[in-house]
């Protein structure tokens, strides 16, 4: 068994962690990878490897907040990712630095016996005819190139083929129950539950706006951009393209799901940490 660990940019306590981890794993018989940058903060650059090579490991192991896992589950495709929560919500790392090593030698052992309990989390992805975006964790975003009085987009929003909204906004956002506690929330949109299988489809700043919608899972959402100069397209609030409008940008989910190993985390204890 194979398992990939990353610590987050710029904190000695992750590189710690992940020192701790690493000699753990090692004990438990599999064997570790650093990514360059962590393996460079131990000193050890030689022991580095590049971070999309993540998705070649059986476990994956993001030490750091939950942009940290973000970040892993960007370059892990489908491998299993285990999180260790340094941040201060933590609604994907669900596991605390003092258990770190128990809870990853755990799935160690458990995949060794072929028992390892994974959870799917669903990704999305924007495309027009032309392009596909990055896949995302908790939303893609479709704006203009600028917010604010005088800037936005005219768009027009449909569910399955069905018109739900339009009109002029800053942009329109649709998340996944991950991504309800993120960006989505500070636009007003609602909480959902992990164990939802729903989309949220949230317009932000809009002129006329409908409510936030939450959608069936499976649906195809279609983003027309009818009126200025661009349409910007961001996966996650990174990974942005700016496509010329009028355009086309159709959004639904997307394979693989984000996969989350470990103790699974109390989404209400997490919520209890946003105030």
């Amino acid at each position: 068994m194979e398992v990939g660990i990353v610590a987050r940019k710029g904190s000695e306590r992750a590189v710690a962690v992940a020192d701790e981890l690493r000699d753990a794993v090692v004990g438990a018989g599999a064997s570790v990878w650093l990514d360059a940058e962590t393996a460079d903060a131990l000193g050890e650059p030689e022991a580095g490897r590049a971070v999309d090579a993540l998705d070649a490991c059986d476990l994956a192991v993001a030490v750091g907040g939950d942009g940290t896992f973000l970040f892993v589950a960007r370059n892990a495709g489908d491998t299993p990712i285990v999180g260790v929560n340094l941040g201060e919500v933590g609604f994907l790392n669900a596991v605390p630095p003092e258990a770190a090593a128990e809870a990853v030698v755990s799935e160690v052992e458990a995949f060794d016996r072929g028992e390892m309990d994974v959870r799917e989390a669903p990704r999305l992805a924007a495309r027009t005819e032309d392009w596909s975006s990055v896949p995302a964790a908790n939303e893609v975003v479709i704006q203009g190139g600028r917010r604010g009085p005088g800037a936005g987009i005219d768009y027009e929003v449909r569910v399955d083929g069905s018109r739900y909204a339009g009109g002029h906004a800053d942009g329109v956002l649709v998340a996944t129950p991950t991504g309800s506690t993120a960006y989505n929330l500070s636009e007003g949109g609602p909480l959902v539950h992990p164990a939802v299988s729903g989309l949220i489809v949230n317009e932000m700043a809009a002129a006329d706006g409908m409510p936030p919608l939450v959608i069936d899972a499976d649906a195809t959402v279609t983003v027309a951009v009818e009126g200025g100069e661009e349409a910007v397209v961001a996966s996650d609030g990174r990974n942005t393209t700016t496509l010329p409008a009028p355009v086309e940008v159709t959004v639904e989910r997307t394979t693989p799901p984000m996969r989350i190993a470990g103790p699974p985390s109390d989404f209400f204890e997490a919520l209890g940490k946003l105030s």
